[in-house]
């Protein structure tokens, strides 16, 4: 699978592209945060770790961005402890 991520600014979202499927995480930068409102991937990329590695991208930009990560989505929120990642 090749992967492909890009900051879809006009629609506030990431995406990441994955063999021409997407999935994405709804935004928005607030002050020094980067509130993450939903994440979402394709049904064909479920179970597939694609979710997972859009967040990975995502704390490397609040990382080079300084922004803390402020998780609304349950997912990101799950994601982000599992992979002790502090917002």
């Amino acid at each position: 699978m090749a992967d492909s991520f890009h900051d879809d600014t006009a629609r506030s979202r990431f995406e990441l592209d994955v063999d021409g499927r997407t999935a994405f995480a709804r935004y928005r930068r607030q002050d020094e945060r980067l509130v993450i409102e939903h994440v979402e991937a394709e049904p064909a990329l479920r179970g597939t770790g694609a979710a997972g590695r859009l967040m990975e991208r995502i704390v490397a930009v609040a990382a080079e961005e300084k922004r803390a990560i402020v998780p609304l989505c349950g997912y990101a929120a799950s994601w982000l402890r599992r992979h002790e990642r502090r917002a």
